[in-house]
């Protein structure tokens, strides 16, 4: 009987301080004071909802008093230069690079911090990780990608409409997001019975002379994840209006400006499964431990004013 008591109390004692563990866990993230360095690439929809979603992640988390710098390069590569190596410079425990450019710019700037990239498509192409070390990263780099199965946006497209079988994909081709599902896409394509119309764009300012060049040779067009793009999305959607060639974005956030429908990552939720790894990070996990991780949600976007324009119905995306 004394040996049944003792075992129980040592049970009920142990109990008692796994809760305490778990509570002291739970306030983990306010009662320590950390420093986290934020570099985005630039100002665009994706990339601002990818820094909100990590922001009010760790602070839902309890990261209240985080210290967290954000810098942003404004899309220019000597701004991310110099702000990469004033991010590893002050000593933060964790630096999140949000877009590729920012991203390789950290990596440039030493790797001494751990990093996380965020809202980039392809950290191979991008030169972040080698293809065998996604699931243990070596270079004290890991990250959430939003890449998402091309062929299935692509047979999207094609629910919607059957008769296209010209695609035209208008990119800038040095940035690695854009060529990485470029080259997912002429493979789908293949597969589909579909022929990519590809043309290359390099700033803003040509972005409408390029879809208008585009639209002459393509029943619709497939605009992968791409700053250029984006910034020229509202012009795009202008050029798709008028030359009646409908436009499915890989990216959801551009749907709004100039797209149909798509399936694929929301850029609040990658931000805030950036910032779940980045707590794993603050907890003492090493980076070779956290594997690179793909979008954890897939979501069907719909842009129902263009919809109706292309007389699309919401029967035929189920």
């Amino acid at each position: 009987m004394k040996k049944s008591l003792f075992t129980i109390a040592a049970v009920a004692s142990a109990l008692l301080l796994a809760a305490c563990g778990k509570q002291a866990d739970a306030k983990e993230g306010s009662s320590q004071t950390v420093k986290i360095g934020i570099l985005q690439q630039v100002d665009q929809a994706a990339l601002d909802d990818t820094k909100k979603g990590i922001v009010e992640e760790l602070q839902a988390k309890g990261y209240t008093k985080a210290k967290i710098k954000v810098l942003n390069g404004q899309g220019d590569q000597t701004n991310l230069n110099q702000m990469s190596h004033q991010l590893t410079s002050m000593g933060n425990n964790v630096n999140i690079a949000i877009g590729s450019a920012a991203a390789q710019a950290m990596e440039k700037a030493g790797n001494e911090t751990p990093l996380l990239f965020s809202a980039i498509t392809d950290p191979v192409a991008a030169g972040l990780i080698t293809k065998a070390n996604l699931l243990h990263p070596n270079q004290n780099a890991t990250g959430v990608t939003v890449l998402v199965n091309v062929k299935m946006q692509l047979e999207l497209l094609h629910k919607m409409f059957p008769k296209a079988k010209k695609i035209g994909m208008m990119y800038d081709a040095g940035e690695p997001n854009a060529l990485a599902i470029v080259k997912l896409a002429r493979k789908a394509m293949k597969q589909l019975g579909m022929t990519p119309v590809e043309m290359t764009v390099a700033n803003a300012s040509d972005v409408e002379a390029t879809a208008r060049a585009l639209a002459k040779k393509s029943d619709a067009f497939f605009i992968p994840n791409d700053h250029v793009a984006a910034v020229g999305m509202n012009t795009i959607g202008k050029v798709s209006t008028e030359t009646k060639t409908p436009v499915v974005n890989t990216d959801p956030t551009m749907i709004q400006f100039a797209g149909v429908a798509t399936k694929g990552a929301n850029f609040e939720d990658i931000g805030k499964q950036t910032a779940d790894m980045a707590i794993k990070v603050l907890k003492g996990k090493k980076v070779q431990d956290i594997p690179v991780e793909g979008p954890a949600k897939i979501h069907l976007v719909m842009n129902k004013k263009r919809m109706q324009f292309f007389g699309v119905s919401a029967d035929v995306l189920k």
